[in-house]
Order: C-alpha cells, then structure tokens, then sequence
C-alpha cells in the first residue's frame, strides 16, 4: 500500500459550523476549502475545533506530558505540536480552553485514496464524549467535504477507551496488526488494532 501523505493547508477565513441539536447534527453553514472550525453543542459552551494556533503550544505539551497521554504517543519533538508538517492539525477547545488535538492525514494518490485520524484529549475531561465528537466532526468533513470514501484509525490493542470511543463513532474492527508500532520507550513493541469506517456506515 502507498503511504505518502499530503497536506492540505486550512485556510483561516473559511469556516464550517456545526450544531448538535439532541440526536441530530446539522449543519448550519459551510464554505469552499478544508479550513474547518467547528462548534458541536455538547455542554453550555459546547467544544470547538479550530486551526492548530501560535499560542497553543504550552497547553499542548502539558497534555502531551500526562501519564495517561504519555503512554499512547511518543515523546514530543523540540518544535511539537509544529512537527508533522505532512498532518493537518486541529486545536479541540472546551469552553474557549485548549483541550486536546485532533490531526488527519491524507492519501491523495487515486489508487490508494483514504484518510486517517489520531487525537489525543486532556484526561481531565475523559468520559465526557468530547473526543468522540470531535472524531465525528472531523470524519464528517473528511466525507463530505474532502471527498474520502474510508476513514482509518489504528489505536493500541490495549488502548480500550479508545477503541469504544471510535466504535461510537461508526469505526469497525478490521484486525490486528502484531507488533507493529514501538513503544513510547522505544524498547518494545505493540499490537494496534486497524478500525475503518466507509462513508455509507458514518
């Protein structure tokens, strides 16, 4: 399988505008371009998804440094969360606080074309259904706007949170990939369990 990611950058003056209403998600408002920042009323101020910003660096790192976050992500680099300039990376704020990141990549070769999607959140807010919203607003976008017929994402075997989060979103198992990725250390490895979702299944 091709593995090359492209790009694509977010334009700051288009947004898409997202408001959850009990059951239903709709949308409000929606321009050209994958720039996205959306709002998904979960709590009174609801969260927001924006442009990764000068400024959320601190806040990111602290996150980045928890133990529960630590143990799933590999040590940051001297310029994280600036690093991986191949991802589109979004900021997840609650109630106007910096909370987490959400990033996708994207395969743009026709043959091999998908995306795919990691997050992690402050495990102070963990439980609340925040990140399976966000996972879903960025899925949603990725469909809709972008054009992508599959969505993939491959969390830790042991990481079970996750995997009930992303099932609630629509990811389905597809199987385990042994030993497939270090560990955070670097002196092991760790099975990761592929999920994807198709576009008719969202």
């Amino acid at each position: 399988m091709c593995c090359n990611h492209t790009h694509y950058a977010l334009q700051p003056h288009t947004l898409i505008h997202i408001r959850r209403h009990s059951s239903n998600i709709d949308v409000v408002s929606a321009t050209h371009g994958v720039n996205l920042a959306g709002t998904v009323e979960l709590h009174p101020s609801g969260i927001t998804l924006r442009p990764l910003a000068t400024g959320d660096e601190d806040e990111l790192r602290r996150i980045h440094a928890t133990t529960e976050v630590a143990r799933w992500w590999d040590a940051p680099s001297q310029i994280f969360p600036w690093d991986e300039p191949e991802s589109t990376r979004l900021t997840i704020l609650v109630d106007g606080a910096v909370a987490g990141l959400i990033q996708f990549h994207e395969e743009l070769e026709p043959k091999y074309r998908h995306a795919e999607i990691d997050l992690f959140l402050d495990p102070a807010l963990h439980g609340r259904g925040i990140g399976t919203e966000a996972v879903r607003l960025v899925v949603r976008h990725l469909i809709d706007d972008r054009g992508h017929h599959r969505i993939a994402i491959d969390p830790a075997t042991a990481n079970t949170a996750a995997i009930r989060a992303y099932e609630k979103v629509g990811f389905k198992p597809v199987g385990i990939m042994r030993r497939s990725e270090r560990d955070p250390e670097g002196e092991g490895w760790h099975d990761a369990l592929l999920m994807e979702l198709l576009a008719e299944e969202l």
